[in-house]
């Protein structure tokens, strides 16, 4: 954390350092995509570290490009994998199929993390997230419930919390 002249802990440092690393990599984006004129790009990036840190402030979680990276990929094979599963059961004869509802006691907080778990959830084949109960768990319409949904979501949801670096409720 950075210091104040006066040698205390600024609280305000993290806003800083990620405003920072948003201006680089958006001005970076333009400098690839434009191929030059840094002064229209570093406006751009001012505007749109401007836009990022309102639309998304700053939180506690960290950005772990690694972790990222390794999600990305898992979730890639898992898509295809599911898409492979649906297509079959969409092209077998018998239709082996047992559509129904699955409910998920979602440990991330409401809020972005959240929404980015149910956004990747629907694009999971054969799954889709249909809204909350009463208690506020996840209501999941998937083609098979014979399967181990909840099993696989609890795993998903502690994959993209490893990813994003985010904060799980108890």
């Amino acid at each position: 954390m950075a210091r104040t002249r006066r040698g205390k802990k600024d609280p305000h440092s993290h806003v800083w350092w990620n405003a920072l690393a948003r201006a680089l990599g958006f001005l970076a984006v333009w400098l690839i995509l434009s191929q030059g004129d840094l002064l229209v790009g570093m406006m751009a990036a001012a505007a749109a570290t401007w836009a990022s840190l309102l639309l998304l402030p700053p939180g506690r979680g960290r950005f772990r490009p690694i972790a990222l990276a390794r999600y990305f990929l898992h979730f890639m094979y898992q898509s295809v994998i599911a898409g492979v599963d649906v297509a079959r059961r969409a092209f077998d004869p018998r239709l082996p199929l047992s559509p129904g509802f699955v409910i998920h006691d979602c440990h991330l907080p409401p809020g972005p993390m959240r929404n980015t778990f149910c956004t990747i959830t629907s694009l999971i084949p054969g799954t889709l997230p249909c809204g909350q109960d009463e208690r506020g768990r996840m209501v999941i319409h998937c083609l098979d419930t014979s399967q181990p949904v909840a099993q696989q979501l609890a795993a998903e949801e502690t994959q993209l919390v490893r990813a994003l670096g985010g904060v799980r409720r108890q």
